[in-house]
């Protein structure tokens, strides 16, 4: 856990005062503070494990939902024996925002990058992603850890550093789906953020479960004219919950590629604690449906 760690993120006075500056959490960042601290739950590894948690998908909602995995392996190497599909997506098992997405769809000028151990979201066509080149960056990443250590998303540091390749998604025309991203409160979904446009204009909405759009922003301009309640939105509700029961809080991400439900990931601590609102008072407003325990069993 110190390998590229700063002191403060290993130090013991550190983690002491951050304690004692959350003790009271009342907004959502507060809370997800609170949370990276205290909940050292053996769960919370297995769901920031890419691979320990198609495992537990499978068990609580069924395998069907999950993506197809061509491939699961601790030595990137492994990679140059495995039959791939024209697409597919080549992810870390133990970190986030690093992916390599093969396809046809990719812009023309994309490329992977030359740099070692690069930790970065690419998407190129499969004839500009040798399968040595995806080896020689996918073994930079087992060589990092991604967490900021145990002060701050130490989860990271307890996943083994393996490499996951999946089926990459798209509907029957090519088309990229939209990511549903369900905020779920002690087994109850409060709010579902909408991605669109991953490999192009990207927008972000936020809306109620009855699909009441939220005058929020967090970076990324809403859609026009607003997402389109999906027509499995109450199936998909109800496998973020049953997803998300056993603990007090779990982003659900999940896909609709052509009514097929497929899983995406689950996040315990949002943008590490960081994430932004615009207007701030909805830091408030999605704090509110979430009461953090006084300990973590």
């Amino acid at each position: 856990m110190t390998d590229g760690v700063r002191w403060r993120e290993r130090s013991r006075l550190v983690r002491l005062v951050r304690l004692w500056r959350t003790r009271n959490p009342h907004t959502f960042r507060e809370k997800v503070r609170y949370k990276m601290l205290r909940d050292h739950r053996a769960r919370v590894v297995t769901f920031a494990d890419k691979a320990a948690v198609r495992d537990y998908v499978a068990e609580v909602v069924g395998e069907q939902y999950l993506p197809r995995a061509y491939a699961i392996v601790d030595d990137p190497a492994a990679l140059h024996d495995v039959n791939l599909p024209e697409s597919y997506v080549v992810k870390p098992t133990h970190g986030s925002g690093a992916a390599i997405v093969v396809s046809d769809r990719a812009p023309l000028e994309a490329r992977l990058p030359s740099e070692p151990g690069s930790w970065v979201y690419r998407h190129v066509a499969p004839e500009f992603a040798p399968r040595a080149d995806v080896v020689r960056i996918a073994r930079g990443w087992v060589t990092q850890l991604y967490g900021q250590g145990p002060n701050r998303e130490w989860v990271y540091g307890h996943v083994p550093r393996r490499v996951i390749v999946e089926e990459m998604l798209a509907a029957a025309d090519g088309s990229i789906p939209d990511d549903y991203k369900f905020f779920v409160f002690h087994g109850k979904c409060a709010f579902v953020q909408v991605d669109s446009g991953r490999f192009g204009r990207r927008t972000q909405d936020f809306l109620r479960p009855d699909w009441q759009h939220l005058p929020l922003s967090a970076g990324p301009p809403w859609a026009d004219p607003e997402p389109a309640k999906p027509d499995r939105l109450g199936e998909m509700i109800t496998l973020a919950e049953r997803l998300g029961a056993d603990t007090d809080f779990v982003r659900v991400d999940l896909y609709d590629v052509d009514g097929r439900i497929v899983f995406g990931e689950l996040t315990s601590f949002p943008a590490g604690g960081d994430s932004p609102f615009d207007p701030e008072s909805f830091n408030e407003v999605f704090g509110r449906p979430w009461a953090v325990p006084r300990r973590y069993r």
